[in-house]
């Protein structure tokens, strides 16, 4: 190992997996072409002043709780400010001062001449996570609802709360990731199936048919390997395999396993060949099935592609369908998450992997909970150690959320230098057996699933779907994020969603066109899938005894922490 690959992975570690370089080059922009925009000057100026005028009329006045009588109000979806507290004053006045402020700097990080567009939107988003972290709801004295819980409480709340904060330092001196509450097996995990093939990476796992008839195609399901598969699998009420077996699916599942270090070597050409292709090999075999449906969920769907689009070229037919979960095949807009994606980031995630062997999941997940810190960050903590709700129990999601996974250092590095950095797969350059695959050969029909809330994978990049392969598509935009707007099973409340299909003879539309056009209907998008399931396949036949198998599931590789 060279020197500068310690000094930099020393570098690193200080600040937690993140490029100083990265972050000191960002700001030297900002700063730089700041200083030689004296317009922009002038605007923030005047901006100061109107903002400053405001609030001390509003602090004269009594901080008034009347409708209209506040200079600003917090942005839809912010719910720090909620309790009725802040409607009084001296907390009126903190929160609107903290509200003015927000306002003041997304101005001030925003629109700069000459300011690269990425360094734009990373200062941008860096100064929302510095004022995030200075808002007066997050400190006792400045809290009306820690302030009103401890005067009620007697300070129980906060002895709660110092009990729950100790135990968290604890748990992360000691490197202690939370544990699941609910039991992989037991409580989650429980549609019943056999794993019925295994290889170094993957454990494909045959959930027992619910039905008398099935339709001819099975239905192999593509998790991410950044998480447990049985995101799809949850409780028996929201899970999306028990769904699809009671519409009359033979399902498979891939559950790929958790990596060590003696899997470092481990590549996206390794994740290809063990994962889909071994999977699609043995459905086909064992089932005697001429076409396979596939659907692939977030990172699971972006290998889907480049399978599907390897197929293509090289003459196998065996896909009947493509369904796309929140999947991502062009990376060129791929959201917040992209700010944290760039060379200088990417070799200092390759000199902390060249050490351990992968990238572990605390690694990878204060990434994901900088994108959401308000829900993620800042409000955990307010609710636990200010306002002592140390009790509440974790539901199945928050469980799996905890049921963490590592990332292989070769494909990781490779991951995120041919995605993100390089837009390979969108760009007709991702190599699969020493030549380039092209989405375009895709004929395939095609269902694609964003969510409205998306940071991930926003919806506007999953739609791209459309323009890069020649495939009749139809697309839902269902509300939710990322997780929470896949497992969105029926009867869930409050659910809605939009669904629009675009042959490949049609003419282009535009994410806004298309969703103008899109009918909205009310409830879980899953009916109007398995509808399209049944559409694109045969006659229902006889179902298949089920085979003995290597173990019941859910395997043993999803239990391996």
């Amino acid at each position: 190992m060279t020197q500068d690959r310690v000094l930099r992975r020393t570098l690193s570690m200080q600040t937690h997996g993140t490029s100083p370089m990265a972050m000191l080059t960002m700001w030297n922009d900002w700063s730089l072409h700041l200083a030689t925009a004296p317009d922009k000057q002038l605007a923030l100026a005047q901006k100061a002043q109107k903002h400053w005028t405001a609030w001390l009329r509003f602090v004269a006045q009594g901080c008034p709780a009347e409708p209209g009588s506040r200079p600003i109000s917090p942005k839809k979806g912010d719910r720090r400010f909620g309790h009725e507290g802040w409607t009084k004053a001296p907390f009126a006045a903190m929160e609107q001062a903290f509200l003015l402020a927000e306002d003041f700097f997304d101005y001030a990080t925003s629109d700069i001449p000459g300011l690269a567009p990425s360094h734009d939107q990373a200062m941008t988003f860096l100064m929302r996570q510095m004022l995030d972290a200075m808002a007066p709801s997050n400190y006792l004295a400045t809290n009306p609802e820690a302030v009103t819980r401890t005067l009620e409480s007697k300070g129980r709340n906060l002895q709660r709360g110092s009990l729950a904060l100790l135990e968290d330092w604890r748990s992360a001196v000691k490197g202690q990731k939370p544990r699941p509450a609910k039991r992989v097996g037991k409580d989650v995990a429980t549609a019943p199936g056999k794993v019925v093939f295994r290889n170094d990476l993957i454990e494909l796992i045959r959930y027992a048919p619910t039905t008398k008839k099935v339709r001819p195609e099975p239905l192999l399901i593509l998790p991410a390997w950044i998480m447990k598969y049985y995101i799809l699998d949850l409780s028996p009420e929201n899970s999306m395999v028990r769904y699809l077996t009671a519409q009359g699916f033979t399902v498979f599942m891939i559950s790929w396993r958790n990596p060590d270090a003696a899997q470092a070597g481990l590549g996206m050409a390794d994740y290809l060949e063990q994962g889909p292709k071994a999977a699609l090999d043995h459905i086909v075999s064992a089932t005697g099935a001429a076409k396979v449906h596939t659907a692939g969920y977030c990172l699971g769907g972006t290998l889907l592609s480049i399978a599907a689009a390897a197929m293509a070229r090289d003459g196998d037919d065996r896909l009947a369908s493509m369904t796309l979960l929140t999947a991502q095949t062009d990376f060129s807009e791929a959201g917040e998450l992209m700010l944290f994606i760039n060379e200088s980031q990417v070799s200092v995630l390759e000199d902390i992997m060249a050490r351990q062997g992968y990238l572990d999941s605390s690694q990878m997940m204060g990434a994901f909970q900088m994108l959401r810190s308000n829900d993620l960050v800042w409000s955990r903590m307010v609710r636990a150690y200010l306002l002592g709700e140390t009790d509440a129990p974790m539901n199945d999601l928050m469980s799996w959320n905890a049921d963490t996974t590592r990332m292989p250092a070769r494909m990781h590095s490779e991951y995120l230098r041919q995605m993100f950095l390089n837009n390979d797969l969108a760009c007709g350059r991702y190599p699969v057996d020493g030549h380039p695959v092209s989405l375009r050969d895709i004929r395939l029909p095609v269902f694609g699933v964003g969510t409205e809330s998306d940071h991930i994978a926003p919806w506007k990049s999953v739609f791209k779907i459309h323009s890069l392969s020649h495939a009749d598509v139809t697309f839902v935009l269902t509300n939710g994020g990322h997780n929470a707007g896949v497992i969105s099973e029926p009867g869930h409340k409050r659910r809605h969603f939009r669904i629009h299909t675009t042959r490949d003879k049609d003419i282009t539309l535009s994410p806004d066109d298309w969703r103008d056009r899109a009918q909205e209907k009310d409830g879980s998008w899953w009916p109007s899938w398995a509808v399209w399931l049944a559409e694109h396949s045969g006659p229902p036949v006889t179902a298949q005894k089920m085979p003995a198998g290597l173990c019941d599931a859910p395997g043993t590789y999803v239990l391996k922490e």
